[in-house]
């Protein structure tokens, strides 16, 4: 008898918690809405970054055009209250959910929260690890990694010593870019650390410092994100050393240190691009289009020469 109540308990929480995600009538998406109707919840994983600003901005510029409305929340790298902001904005109402996940794996069960009401979900630049997603927008991470490493090889030679700043473990893109990285590094390159610092800049700054403490002969680092470069660039700087620097987005700051020598590359990514096909495939599976299950975004690796010439 106990058993049977315990069973009964437990099917009522699930019930009333699946009803909880249910927004009222008047909010529930319609299909086959014209893009002027269509109501775009954008979940970030964090605003405090230039890269992902940017891709915020081309999902905005792209709804502005189309004449679709937009509301954006900030993650802050929460993981949990990624997935309460993805509750609130179904709440809302939306027509289409675009995430950005801060975590690959925990996102899962908003994206299914999503799937189970009919909500389709586009990911930008990071996948999920479960659940229906229309399409991922993002670059070739894999590739990109591999970019870094064949740049490291051509500029200091088979064997060189090298250290890697990895961005937060649970996102998908960390481990592609490593992946990708280790593909080249690991056959040609003396990889002697690897940390991560959470795809941010003071982290970058406060590990680089550390890695050189334990590693004074490396030769170069690669940083999973542009942020992590720059501080890491500032503690070999203080250091005293000649160490290259490999950064990856492409960020303004970025490119400003490469032009004044300083960092020595980043494999660009185009986060408007990202923003602005998210926000086209969004539309398409309303529209009862059929989309790619991944739509890729170029890569380039932007050099000192690369500049240069550029601007000649």
């Amino acid at each position: 008898m106990k058993k049977l109540v315990v069973l009964l308990m437990s099917l009522s929480l699930v019930f009333l918690g699946a009803c909880s995600l249910q927004p009222p009538e008047w909010a529930k998406p319609k299909g086959d809405k014209n893009p002027d109707d269509i109501k775009i919840g954008l979940s970030v994983s964090t605003l405090n970054n230039p890269f992902f600003v940017s891709m915020k901005e081309g999902v905005e510029n792209e709804a502005a055009a189309q004449g679709m409305e937009v509301v954006v929340v900030d993650a802050q790298n929460d993981a949990a209250k990624q997935i309460n902001d993805v509750e609130d904005l179904i709440q809302q109402g939306v027509d289409v959910l675009l995430i950005n996940p801060t975590d690959s794996s925990a996102i899962s069960t908003a994206v299914q929260s999503a799937n189970s009401l009919g909500i389709p979900v586009v990911t930008l630049d990071r996948s999920a690890e479960k659940g229906e997603v229309a399409t991922l927008v993002s670059s070739d991470n894999e590739k990109g990694g591999e970019m870094a490493g064949e740049y490291l090889v051509e500029q200091l030679g088979e064997g060189a010593k090298v250290a890697e700043l990895e961005g937060v473990p649970s996102a998908s893109a960390t481990r592609e870019r490593g992946a990708g990285f280790h593909n080249i590094a690991d056959e040609k390159l003396d990889v002697v650390a690897k940390q991560t610092a959470n795809l941010d800049r003071t982290e970058g700054l406060n590990t680089m410092e550390n890695i050189i403490q334990g590693n004074p002969d490396i030769e170069a680092v690669f940083a999973h994100n542009d942020e992590m470069a720059l501080g890491a660039y500032q503690a070999i700087q203080s250091s005293g050393r000649d160490v290259l620097v490999v950064g990856f987005d492409g960020n303004d700051d970025a490119i400003t240190s490469i032009k004044n020598g300083n960092l020595s590359a980043t494999v660009a990514q185009q986060p408007e691009e990202i923003g602005k096909l998210a926000v086209q495939a969004g539309a398409d599976v309303l529209q009862g289009k059929e989309v790619e299950d991944t739509i890729p975004v170029p890569l380039k690796l932007v050099t000192q020469e690369s500049n240069l010439e550029t601007e000649e």
